[in-house]
């Protein structure tokens, strides 16, 4: 398969047109984000991680019955992806207190939540990605409520199934964002999984292991996700 034009670049990733019209070129960059895109920062190896480990996480969740967008992987920053028409909407699934959550309700951050909670936030980097719910996001047309439903189920067994995948491996998903598209009208997991979007803690000392070590000057970015992928790398 040929890689064409470059479709799309946004913080984290790049989209490459093929010479295939329903797949696409999904490339990860060495760059970090935070605070809506107003701190940057970057280190060697990070795409090549989170190619990686959304690569793992994909094929888990594919087998167990997750349609997603992923297609293969085609080098060590590249995977080849359904191209989708995406739903602009991101949804958080949150287990336990942290980030934006505890500043909203002042909730203290590592409470466990006693069910699990589901957020919907528009996308749109001029208006911050404001917060919604499902009754937007079925008026403003961006999807049917058949959709709103398939994207809820989804998102609550992705949660369940990589809770306990982390769990085995001594982690806590703490939370994570997802996105989801559609081909030929049937919903499918897009984007990523890595440390980008999820917040993921070690279970005993609860030390943070994911992008919030760059939003919260904690250092060891690096080596907080290179922990993560080798705990998920083990079969154990």
């Amino acid at each position: 398969m040929e890689k064409r034009n470059l479709l799309y670049e946004g913080k984290a990733k790049k989209l490459w047109a093929t010479d295939h019209e329903n797949k696409v070129v999904q490339q990860f960059k060495d760059s970090l984000t935070a605070q809506n895109g107003q701190k940057t920062g970057s280190f060697h190896g990070k795409g090549a991680i989170n190619c990686e480990m959304s690569t793992l996480l994909f094929n888990y969740l594919d087998s167990h019955h997750i349609p997603t967008h992923f297609i293969e992987s085609v080098s060590e920053t590249e995977m080849v992806v359904r191209k989708l028409e995406m739903f602009p909407m991101e949804v958080v699934v949150r287990n336990i207190a942290a980030g934006s959550m505890c500043k909203r309700y002042n909730i203290a951050e590592g409470n466990e939540l006693s069910s699990v909670v589901l957020e919907y936030y528009y996308k749109s980097d001029a208006l911050g990605d404001p917060m919604m719910n499902e009754s937007h996001a079925l008026s403003f047309g961006f999807a049917t409520i058949d959709q709103i439903r398939a994207i809820n189920r989804m998102a609550t067994k992705i949660n369940a199934l990589l809770r306990s995948h982390f769990e085995r491996r001594n982690l806590m998903l703490v939370d994570m964002k997802l996105e989801f598209g559609k081909y030929d009208e049937e919903v499918y997991l897009a984007d990523e999984i890595s440390p980008d979007t999820m917040r993921v803690w070690e279970k005993n000392t609860k030390v943070k292991l994911d992008k919030d070590r760059f939003r919260l000057d904690l250092g060891e970015i690096d080596k907080g996700y290179r922990e993560i992928l080798k705990r998920i790398k083990n079969e154990g």
